[in-house]
């Protein structure tokens, strides 16, 4: 698409011209706010779904029950038939857990802090990176629970007045994850719940079956795109960006101390925070393409979903992953230069000890692979920036496993151990894929996977956007 030619300096632009040169078009093909509108709504209301969508959601469901019976035989047995032990006594539940947290973050910082820096890019990809965190943090939220041993007792973890006078112990970072976490979860579905509300007036406006007006009326809570309606929910969505943004990096630095404030070497390191939330913005971004790729393919959503997007989102991937490789070499460089015995034994142990393929493997996966991306050819093509995603998703999981597992030998020879997961701890790690797989497969089928509103406003000013919400009130 050609870009507008500017007026000189102190003159008027004609009219039907935008003001500025449009450099990457965010819509393809001349949609309209009708297009539009029809387009998302028919995937929710009307079209067949493919059979991609078919094979993914059985997939998914298929999991799910994999993590039904293994969540059923470690209520029955207990925690012992986790590979944990004494010297790695987190073991598969905590890798999960930090892996499924990092990726709940791209949808925030997609959603708060992209709006808050004014991207329009992210009118594409906000809706779906939104439900992508809910489900990773719920996936999240399992391992913690699981890993109690007792999980019906996990009140206790809040301050919850009782005659026993059970009060948690604050100075655990497992009662700083559950503040933490818990605070995001309900901010981040506020957050998408509000952005959802005018869409689901649109499908309730242009459903064709009573059921669906009844189920989207309920859920759009009366909406009718007044001008009150309209200045009420940008405050709302507004204050909920800012309330977000410190969160997303909130959340995962609160989750680093839980290895940043023990003694353990090369845990008890202030490097930890900025180079767990680099890690997750890197991981979270690998997911949201991941998912976009083979979505935008199914359902013929290359007009909203463009190349462009694809290069700006392989930029960001680039640019987070270059920060985590500068943690990866700080590790090492303060490990040999602090001249400490522990540290520096731990990392030689660490690359070549009995663990020492996952962390040549999460170089491999984190470093190398990702400088692919340099390309503009790779990230704007569909199967290589696909390739690299699942490179860095299988990466930032082995780095995780390496700071978990490869510590089991710390200071004391007698406490050396070592570490094998069970089926067990396969069977939950998989499981916790199809609950993710399932519910996100469900929510594109039943709610718009990308904002209409929002990308009727992204839309040129002669097709219809640019000019506020009065144009869109008349729009289907």
């Amino acid at each position: 698409m050609a870009t507008a030619e500017m007026p000189p300096p102190g003159t008027r632009p004609p009219a039907g011209l935008p003001l500025e040169p449009e450099m990457h078009p965010l819509v393809l093909n001349k949609h309209d706010l009708v297009s539009v509108g029809e387009a998302l709504g028919s995937v929710v209301l009307s079209r067949p779904h493919p059979k991609g969508w078919w094979i993914g959601f059985l997939a998914g469901f298929a999991m799910l029950q994999v993590l039904g019976i293994a969540v059923t035989w470690l209520f029955y047995m207990g925690v012992g038939i986790w590979g944990i032990n004494v010297p790695v006594a987190w073991g598969f539940a905590i890798v999960n857990f930090v892996w499924w947290i990092g990726i709940g973050h791209a949808g925030t910082l997609i959603s708060a802090i992209l709006l808050l820096l004014h991207q329009k890019w992210r009118t594409s990809i906000n809706r779906f990176s939104e439900a992508m965190t809910i489900f990773a943090v719920m996936c999240a939220g399992l391992f913690p629970l699981l890993h109690m041993g007792r999980p019906w007792f996990f009140y206790w973890l809040y301050p919850f007045p009782n005659v026993a006078s059970v009060w948690p112990q604050f100075r655990s970072p497992l009662t700083w994850d559950v503040f933490a976490v818990t605070t995001y979860f309900t901010v981040s579905v506020v957050f998408w719940y509000v952005g959802l509300i005018p869409d689901l007036a649109s499908l309730r406006d242009s459903a064709q079956k009573r059921g669906q007006r009844i189920v989207y009326g309920l859920l759009a809570l009366g909406w009718r795109g007044s001008a009150i309606h309209w200045r009420r929910y940008e405050k709302v969505y507004l204050i909920l960006a800012g309330i977000s943004t410190p969160l997303v990096l909130s959340v995962h630095t609160v989750v680093s101390f839980d290895f940043a404030v023990s003694i353990v070497p090369l845990w008890h390191a202030t490097i930890f925070p900025p180079f767990f939330v680099a890690g997750a913005i890197f991981s979270g971004f690998a997911m949201v393409v991941a998912l976009a790729i083979p979505i935008r393919k199914w359902y013929g959503l290359q007009d909203f979903f463009t190349d462009h997007h694809l290069d700006v989102c392989g930029k960001v991937m680039l640019g987070t992953g270059m920060l985590v490789c500068y943690g990866y070499f700080s590790e090492f460089w303060m490990a040999w230069y602090g001249h400490s015995l522990y540290e520096w034994g731990t990392t030689i142990e660490r690359m070549f000890g009995i663990y020492g393929w996952s962390y040549w493997c999460l170089l491999f996966c984190n470093l190398v692979v990702p400088q692919l991306l340099w390309s503009k050819k790779v990230r704007r093509s569909d199967f290589w920036l696909f390739v690299i995603s699942i490179f860095v998703l299988i990466g930032m999981w082995f780095e995780r496993y390496v700071i978990v597992i490869t510590l089991s030998r710390e200071y004391v020879p007698s406490s050396w151990g070592q570490y094998a997961p069970t089926m067990w701890d396969y069977a939950t790690l998989i499981g916790s894929f199809g609950l993710f797989f399932t519910m996100f497969f469900l929510f594109i089928r039943y709610l718009p996977m990308i904002s209409i509103s929002e990308l009727r406003e992204s839309l040129p000013r002669n097709q219809g956007g640019g000019a506020g919400h009065s144009l869109m009130e008349n729009a289907p």
